[in-house]
C-alpha cells in the first residue's frame, strides 16, 4: 500500500472513533416538537418526546451515556506545563552530515618486489603465490613485469578514485620514498594521500616498524623508519602495508601518535593504516591465493569474492573459473550483472559495516571520503578471506570482526544466483540476465521488521540496504514507503537514518519529476524537519523549496499532506532570511492565500491542519520581514484571514493569529531610518491594517482556547512594541494624578463600560465619562473617555457588545513623554483603538491560565504597568484566605515617579521589580503599577522606543535587539511542531484498553441506572462516611465521583480537596488558582464515562479544568477560560453560575449579566450567547443530562425558564412558580428520567416546586420543604428521589410525588451532634448516595 493511501486510511478510521454530537449540526425545525436528538443517533430503539403532546418517552438505555468525549487532544496534554522546543537547529542532521567531508586527493604506489630474488627471510613452499595484480610476474622480463604491475595496480585504485592523481614508484630508494612523499603533500594540500606498500620482494618489517627499501645499486635492503614516512606525508593520510608482520608497522605507527599526542605539542593525526596481517604472521603462500591476496581483496573485490567462492561452492566443478573475468557489464552500470554483484557487494558490507560498527566511526570511515569507504568495505571481505587462511588482517582504527557475519551469506547466495547464469550469458551476449531477489528479500525483511520492531528492540540491519535501493528506479518507491515508515516510528528512527547517511540521497530525489513520489518525498522531509531544521540551508541551495511549493500548489495530493509540504516550507524560513527571499520569488505567498481563500474552516472536507500550517507558513515567512509583510498586505491577507478567526478548531484560530500578529510592525527599522523613503511608506495605508488587525486580534482576547490568547498576548506585545509611547501616554495619563493611598482611592474597573456608564468620583481629575462624545477642557487637556473605559477590563472581551458605542475621541497627550509626535515615526493610531488594547492587555495579565497571565504582564511591562501582587496569607490549616474582609480585586496602580522620589529620586539601581506599596495591606490584591518607564526618566530618554526593558531588567542597554529580546514570545509554532514529531500512520496501541475500560464503565452505569429507577423507593438514611475537610470557610460545593469510592469538596476560599470515602483518606489537595475571589460555585465532571476530567467554575465566571486530580500533587491544569463576557454597569461580584452537559459538549454560564453564555468545549469557543432577563439576574442553572441542548434557568426573582438552544431563539418557555414570597431560585433541575419538560425548582423562601412545562403553567406539585432557610437542592439523576438542605441544620429528602422519605438532622454519634447549616448537596449518579456539605466544613455521605 503506498504511503498516501495508508495516510488515508488511517485519517479515515480516525475520523469516526469519536462520536460528534454537536446539536448545532442536527437542526430541529421547531421548538413544539422537538426530538430527542441523543438518542435519534442510534440505530435501534429510539427515545423521542415532545412538548407538544404529552406522549411518553420510549426508554433508551444509550440516551443515559453520552458518546462526546473533549479536551482531550495533543493541545491539552501540556500547555502549562512546559514551553515546547520545535525542530532544533543543532541536531541530527549536523550531527551526521559529514563537516568535513574529504577526498583523497594523491596516491603513492609504492612496490618493492625485486622480482626474481627472494628476500632472506622468506622460505616459499612450491606451488607458490605468484600473482601479482592478477599478473604472473615470472611471465616476462622482470622490468617489464615490474612497469606492468604498476599500471594494473594504479588501474585497479582508479576505479574506486578516478579523480586522483596516481605515482607509481617501482623498487624505490629512501630518497626516492621521501621525494615522492613530498610530492604527494605538495599536491594535495590539505586533502587526504593514500600510502601503498607493497614488500613481497624485501624482508619482513622490524619489530620497531622499519620497513625496507633498496640501496641505489640493489646490493642492500635499507631500513626506512615509520617516523620518517610520517614527517614526510604530513596528515590526513592513509596507508597500505601489503607485506607479511604488517602489524609491526601498524604498532608502530600507534606509539609513534600516542606518544605525539601526550606531547604538549601535538595534536591528534588524521591517519588511517590497514595491515595485510597481525606481526606474528605470514601472507598466505597458497597457490590457491594471489601473492598480493591483501591488494586484490582491496581493490578488485568482486574477482576477489567470486574466486573465493567459486572454489568453495558446488560451482566449482561445473564453472570454469576462467569466465569469472568475462563477467559482462561495467560495475557502476547496476543493469549489467558485474554493476549489479558489485551493487550487493557495496550493499552486504555497508551493512554488516554500520551494524557493528559505533555510528561515529562508521560514519567517519564509511561516509567522509570516498576512498576510505572503498577500501573499509573491501578489508571486510579481505578480513574475510584472509581468515580462511589463518591471517588476520589489521586496521587502526580497530574494527570488531566480522568475518562470520550472518550478511556474508546473503552475499554467497546472490553470488550463486549470478554465477549460475554466467555461463549462458558469456555463451550468447544478446542474452538478458535475470536480476538478483537480493534486494526484494532484503526489503520484505526490512518490511516484517517494520511489523514487529520497535525502540526498544535491535534496529533494522537492512537500513544501508534501503539506502542503496535508492539508487534503483526499479526499487525505490517501495524503498521509500519502508523508509518513511521506519521514520515515522520516532525520533530514535530518524537519528538512524541519518547515521546511514540517508541525507543526501532524499535531497537528490528532490530533483526527480516522477509524480509518484512526491508524497512519500514529503512524508520523508517533514519526518526530518520535524527534528532537525539545520537542513534548510541546503534545502534553498538546491532549490528543493520549489518542490514543496509545487507539491502545495497541486490539487490531487491529501489535505494532510499538503499540509506537511506547508510545515516544511515553514521550517525552511523559520529565523532563515534567503529561505524567505527565495520563497518569495516562487510565489509562496499567494499560493498560500489562494488556499486559505478557497478553504473555508468550517467546511467539514478542509484539513485544519493544512489550514493551521498555511497560516504558520505565512506567518514565519512574514515574520521579521518588511517586504514579505507589505506583499501580503497587498494581497489582501487581511480578508482572507478574517473567517479563520472564528475556526472550529482552536488550532487554526491560534495560527491566524500568529501570523496577523506578524503583520504588525515591531518598532523594526524599515520605515525609520530612511530604509525606504517616505514615498515608499505609506503611513497612512500601514495604519489602516494596523487598525483592522488590533481589531481582529480583540475579537478573538477572550476566546476559549489558552492557545488562541496566548498568540493574542504576543501579538500585543509586538504592538506595544513598535506603538510604546502612545500606549504609555494612554496607560500613564489614567495613573498620573492619582494621589494619597492609590490602593485605597480606586475603584473597581469591572463596571467601566462605555460613554454612558457612570464613573464614581474616586476616579479622579483625569477624565469624566458622559452621556455625550462631545469633549470638555479640564486641567488644560481634552478629553470624552477614560483611556481605560472599555469594556470588561477585569473579566472580560475587549470587543464585547457595547464596545463599539465609544466615542473616537480621546486623550491628547500632554507631554507626559515629552511628546509622542517629536520623537516617533509610528503614526498613532486613535486612541479608543489604544485604550481597548490597553484593556484587553489587563483582561490577559488576569487570565485564569497561570501562562497567559504571565504573558499578559510582560505585555504591560512594555508600555510600563506592572501587576502589584500582594500574596494571599494562607493560615496554618493550609487554607487561603483574605485576612482584611473589605479587601477587593481592583487594581492597584501606582505611579512609579513616587517610588522614585522615595528610594532618592530617578538615579536609582532599579533592581526591585516590585517596589515597597505604602501603606501596605494586609490583603491579596492583585493590581496593576506604574513602573519607572522612561518617561519619568529624562537623562535616559536618548532612544526613541526605548521601554521598560532595559531598567526593568537591569539590561541599561536601550538597543532594539535587546529590547525586543524582552517581547513575548509565540509558541503556536513550536507547539505545532510537535505534532510531526509524533507517529502519523499509526493509531495508538491503547485503543483498546480504553475502549473495553469504556465498556466496563457503560455496563456498570446500565445495570445501576436499571436499578435505581425500577426498585422501590430509595431514602438514604444511613450515615456511611464523615469527615472533618479542614476547610476554614466550610464546603461550598461537593460532588461524587461515577465509579470510585471519591468525594471531591470546594471551600470559598478555592481550595479543593479529594478523598476516598471508603478509606477515610486525603487523597490530593490543592488550590485552584492563587487568588481566588469568592469560592467554586460548580464542580463537574468532564468525560465521566472514560478518564474524567474535573471542571471547576469559580464565582467570578473563571473554569479551570484538571486532569489527574486524584493524584497526589500531580494534578495539571488542562484549559482555563473566562466563561463570561460582558458586564452591567455597576456589578462588583458576577455570582456565576455553571453546567456541563456531556450529551452536547456545552458550557452554560451566566450570573450577574442579562445573557447565558454557552460554551462549545470541543472547540473551546462561545458557541451562542442568550438574552436571558435585562432586569433581572440567573441565580440557578441546570442542564439536561439526557436531553443535549436543552437546560433550565432560575432567577433571583423566583421565575424559571427552560432553554433549547436548537431552536431560533432558544426559549421554550417561562414560569413564575414562586409567587408566594419572591425570593431567588436557589436550585433547579429536571426530574429524573428521559421526559424534557418536567422540572424541579426550590427558592430559597423553602418551596420545592414540580414543574410540567408542557401542559400548565404553574406548578403541579408544591413542597413547603423549609421556612425562608434552603440553602440546596439535589436532584437524582434516575431515581426518583429529590434532596434539599436548610441552613437551620437540617437535609430532607422527598420522592417525586412529595412524600417526604427521610430527615436528617443528627450524625449518628453517642452525643447525637446536630448537622452544621447545610451549604451543598450532591447525589451520586448511579447510585442512591447523597453527599452533604455544611459551614462547619464537616462532610459527610449517605446511603440507602
Amino acid at each position: 500500500m503506498a504511503l498516501g493511501d495508508l495516510m488515508a486510511s488511517r485519517f479515515s478510521q480516525s475520523s469516526v472513533a469519536l462520536v460528534s454530537n454537536h446539536l448545532d449540526e442536527e437542526y430541529v425545525s421547531s421548538h413544539d416538537d422537538v426530538v430527542d436528538l441523543s438518542s435519534q443517533r442510534l440505530d435501534s430503539e429510539t427515545a423521542s418526546s415532545s412538548y407538544g403532546n404529552g406522549t411518553n418517552a420510549t426508554t433508551t438505555s444509550m440516551a443515559y451515556l453520552p458518546q462526546t468525549v473533549v479536551l482531550c487532544e495533543f493541545r491539552h496534554e501540556a500547555f502549562e506545563a512546559c514551553i515546547p522546543a520545535g525542530p532544533s537547529d543543532t541536531g541530527l542532521i549536523s550531527k551526521w552530515r559529514p563537516k568535513d567531508r574529504m577526498k583523497t586527493g594523491y596516491v603513492a604506489l609504492v612496490l618493492c618486489l625485486n622480482i626474481s630474488v627472494d628476500p632472506p627471510d622468506v622460505i616459499k613452499i612450491s606451488p607458490c603465490a605468484r600473482m601479482e595484480c592478477w599478473t604472473d610476474p615470472f611471465s616476462m622480463a622482470p622490468q617489464k613485469a615490474l612497469e606492468t604491475i604498476g599500471k594494473n595496480l594504479s588501474a585497479q585504485y582508479e576505479r574506486w578514485q578516478p579523480r586522483a592523481r596516481y605515482k607509481v614508484q617501482p623498487d624505490p630508494t629512501v630518497d626516492e620514498v621521501k621525494k615522492l612523499c613530498n610530492t604527494c603533500r605538495r599536491y594535495a594540500k590539505s586533502e587526504r594521500v593514500l600510502f601503498h606498500y607493497n614488500g613481497h620482494g624485501v624482508p619482513k618489517p622490524t619489530a620497531s616498524g622499519e620497513i625496507w627499501v633498496f640501496n641505489k645499486s640493489y646490493t642492500q635492503y635499507i631500513p626506512l623508519p615509520i617516523s620518517d614516512l610520517d614527517s614526510w606525508l604530513k596528515t590526513p593520510s592513509i596507508y597500505v602495508f601489503d607485506c607479511s608482520a604488517a602489524g609491526n608497522v601498524v604498532n608502530a605507527f600507534i606509539e609513534l601518535h600516542d606518544w605525539a599526542a601526550s606531547s604538549s605539542s601535538g595534536s591528534t593525526r588524521d591517519c588511517i593504516l590497514l595491515g595485510a596481517c597481525e606481526a606474528h604472521e605470514t601472507l598466505p603462500q597458497s597457490a590457491e591465493f594471489p601473492a598480493d591476496v591483501f591488494t586484490s581483496c582491496l581493490t578488485t573485490p568482486i574477482k576477489m569474492a567470486l574466486r573465493w567462492f567459486c572454489r568453495r561452492s558446488l560451482l566449482h566443478e561445473s564453472l570454469d573459473e576462467s569466465l569469472i573475468d568475462k563477467i559482462p557489464g561495467r560495475q557502476n552500470d547496476r543493469k549489467t550483472l558485474l554493476g549489479e554483484l558489485n551493487w550487493i557487494f557495496t550493499a552486504v558490507t555497508d551493512t554488516i559495516a554500520w551494524n557493528v560498527l559505533p555510528h561515529e566511526l562508521f560514519q567517519r570511515l564509511f561516509r567522509q571520503d570516498l576512498l576510505v569507504a572503498s577500501l573499509f568495505r573491501n578489508f571486510l571481505l579481505a578480513e574475510r578471506i584472509m581468515r580462511s587462511a589463518n591471517c588476520s588482517p589489521i586496521s587502526h582504527p580497530l574494527l570488531p570482526p566480522t568475518h562470520q557475519h550472518h550478511m556474508w551469506d546473503a552475499w554467497d547466495m546472490a553470488a550463486e544466483i549470478c554465477l549460475s547464469q554466467l555461463p549462458s550469458l558469456v555463451e550468447d551476449p544478446t542474452a538478458e540476465f535475470q536480476p538478483s531477489p537480493f534486494f526484494t528479500e532484503q526489503l520484505t525483511a526490512f518490511e516484517v521488521w517494520l511489523d514487529h520492531g520497535s525502540e526498544h528492540k535491535k534496529p533494522p540491519e537492512q537500513l544501508p540496504i534501503v539506502l542503496q535501493v535508492l539508487l534503483s528506479q526499479c526499487h525505490r518507491f517501495r524503498a521509500l514507503v519502508l523508509l518513511g515508515r521506519f521514520l515515522d516510528m520516532g525520533p530514535w528512527a530518524v537519528d538512524l537514518a541519518l547515521s546511514v547517511g540517508i541525507f543526501p540521497y532524499v535531497l537528490k530525489l528532490l530533483q526527480t519529476t516522477t509524480p509518484e513520489l512526491r508524497q512519500i518525498l514529503v512524508f520523508i522531509w517533514t519526518k526530518i524537519l520535524a527534528l532537525d531544521k539545520s537542513c534548510q540551508v541546503d534545502l534553498v541551495k538546491d532549490g528543493g523549496h520549489t518542490y514543496f511549493i509545487r507539491f502545495l500548489d497541486s490539487q490531487e495530493a491529501y489535505p494532510e499532506q499538503r499540509a506537511m509540504a506547508a510545515f516544511v516550507l515553514a521550517v525552511i524560513v523559520d529565523g532563515h532570511r534567503r529561505g524567505q527571499e527565495a520563497c518569495i520569488e516562487a510565489g509562496l505567498v499567494q499560493v498560500c492565500l489562494r488556499h486559505l481563500q478557497v478553504s473555508t474552516p468550517s467546511d467539514a472536507q478542509t484539513e485544519p491542519l493544512f489550514l493551521q500550517w498555511l497560516c504558520l507558513c505565512l506567518g514565519k515567512l512574514w515574520e521579521d520581514f518588511p517586504e514579505a509583510q507589505i506583499m501580503g498586505l497587498g494581497e489582501d491577507a487581511l480578508a482572507i484571514y478574517a473567517p479563520l478567526l472564528s475556526a472550529p478548531q482552536p488550532e487554526v484560530r491560534a495560527s491566524a493569529v500568529f501570523a496577523l500578529g506578524t503583520l504588525l510592525d515591531v518598532g523594526s527599522n524599515f520605515c525609520r531610518d530612511g530604509v525606504g523613503g517616505d514615498e515608499e511608506c505609506d503611513n497612512d495605508e500601514k495604519s489602516r491594517a494596523e487598525i483592522s488587525i488590533i481589531k481582529s486580534l480583540l475579537s478573538v482576547a477572550s476566546d476559549g482556547s489558552p492557545l488562541v490568547r496566548a498568540e493574542v498576548a504576543v501579538a500585543l506585545g509586538r504592538f506595544s512594541f513598535g506603538h510604546n509611547n502612545h500606549l504609555k501616554s494612554i496607560a500613564a495619563a489614567y495613573w498620573k494624578h492619582q494621589s494619597g493611598s492609590p490602593l485605597s482611592s480606586l475603584p473597581s474597573l469591572a463596571h467601566i463600560r462605555s460613554p454612558s456608564s457612570v464613573v464614581p468620583s474616586q476616579i479622579g481629575p483625569i477624565s469624566r465619562v458622559g452621556t455625550d462624545s462631545s469633549p470638555f477642557v479640564r486641567d488644560g487637556r481634552v478629553c470624552t473617555s477614560s483611556p481605560l473605559a472599555t469594556s470588561g477590563i477585569m473579566h472580560g472581551s475587549p470587543l464585547s457588545d457595547d464596545s463599539s458605542q465609544l466615542s473616537d475621541s480621546g486623550i491628547l497627550n500632554d507631554g507626559v513623554s515629552n511628546g509622542v509626535a517629536n520623537h516617533s515615526a509610528v503614526k498613532p493610531l486613535d486612541n479608543v483603538m489604544y485604550s481597548q488594547c490597553v484593556s484587553a492587555m489587563c483582561a490577559l495579565a488576569k487570565d485564569p491560565s497561570p501562562r497567559i497571565a504571565r504573558l499578559g504582564r510582560r505585555v504591560l511591562a512594555i508600555i510600563g504597568i506592572e501587576q502589584v501582587v500582594a500574596k494571599p496569607l494562607k493560615t496554618s490549616g493550609g487554607s487561603v484566605r483574605p485576612s482584611d474582609p473589605m479587601a477587593s480585586s481592583a487594581f492597584g496602580l501606582v505611579r512609579s515617579s513616587s517610588w522614585l522620589d522615595m528610594n532618592g529620586g530617578g538615579h536609582t539601581s532599579l533592581t526591585f521589580r516590585t517596589p515597597p506599596v505604602s501603606p501596605p495591606r494586609p490583603s491579596y490584591l492583585t493590581g496593576m503599577r506604574r513602573v519607572c518607564s522612561l518617561e519619568f526618566r529624562p537623562h535616559l530618554m536618548s532612544s526613541p522606543d526605548s521601554g521598560l526593558a532595559g531598567p526593568l531588567l537591569n539590561s541599561g542597554v536601550s538597543s532594539g535587539s535587546t529590547e525586543r529580546s524582552l517581547l513575548p514570545q509565540s509558541t503556536i509554532y513550536n507547539w505545532s511542531c510537535g505534532h510531526f514529531s509524533k507517529p502519523l500512520l499509526t493509531v495508538a496501541d491503547d485503543s483498546e484498553e480504553i475502549l473495553a475500560k469504556r465498556e466496563e464503565r457503560e455496563k456498570f452505569a446500565l445495570e445501576h441506572i436499571a436499578k435505581c429507577q425500577h426498585s422501590s423507593v430509595s431514602k438514604p438514611n444511613t450515615q456511611i462516611a464523615r469527615w472533618d475537610t479542614k476547610f476554614e470557610t466550610g464546603t461550598k460545593t461537593i460532588l461524587l465521583q461515577p465509579f470510585s469510592p471519591i468525594v471531591i469538596a470546594a471551600d470559598e476560599n478555592e481550595r479543593i480537596g479529594v478523598w476516598n470515602y471508603d478509606e477515610a483518606t486525603l487523597l490530593n489537595s490543592f488550590d485552584n488558582h492563587d487568588f481566588p475571589d469568592k469560592g467554586i460555585s460548580k464542580l463537574s465532571l468532564v468525560n465521566e464515562l472514560d478518564d474524567s476530567l474535573l471542571l471547576a467554575a469559580s464565582c467570578d465566571g473563571n473554569i479551570r479544568i484538571w486532569k489527574d486530580y486524584a493524584s497526589k500533587d500531580e494534578q495539571k491544569l488542562v484549559t482555563a477560560f473566562s466563561s463570561i463576557q460582558g458586564y452591567k454597569p455597576g456589578i462588583r461580584s458576577l455570582n456565576a453560575v455553571v453546567d456541563w452537559q456531556q450529551q452536547s459538549g456545552y458550557l452554560y454560564a451566566s450570573g450577574e449579566v442579562p445573557r447565558i453564555m454557552i460554551w462549545d468545549l470541543d472547540k473551546e469557543q462561545l458557541f451562542n450567547s442568550v438574552l436571558s432577563s435585562p432586569d433581572c439576574s440567573i441565580s440557578a442553572l441546570s442542564a439536561s443530562q439526557v436531553h443535549g441542548s436543552q437546560f433550565a434557568a432560575g432567577f433571583v426573582d423566583g421565575s424559571v425558564r427552560l432553554y433549547d438552544v436548537r431552536t431560533p431563539e432558544s426559549l421554550v418557555c417561562a414560569v413564575r412558580p414562586h409567587t408566594q414570597r419572591v425570593e431567588r431560585v436557589v436550585g433547579i433541575g429536571f426530574q429524573p428520567g428521559l421526559d424534557p419538560a418536567k422540572i424541579v425548582s426550590a427558592s430559597q423562601a423553602g418551596d420545592i416546586q414540580f414543574l410540567d412545562i408542557r401542559s400548565k403553567r404553574e406548578a403541579y406539585l408544591t413542597i413547603e420543604a423549609h421556612r425562608g432557610s434552603l440553602t440546596a437542592l439535589a436532584i437524582h439523576r434516575h431515581a426518583p428521589i429529590i434532596a434539599s438542605g436548610s441552613a437551620k441544620q437540617l437535609i430532607k429528602v422527598f420522592s417525586l410525588e412529595g412524600e417526604q422519605l427521610n430527615t436528617i438532622r443528627y450524625y449518628p454519634t453517642i452525643m447525637a451532634q446536630k448537622i452544621g447549616s447545610v451549604s451543598c448537596l450532591s447525589f451520586h449518579p448511579y447510585e442512591v448516595l447523597l453527599a452533604a456539605g455544611a459551614v462547619d466544613a464537616l462532610v459527610s455521605i449517605h446511603a440507602d
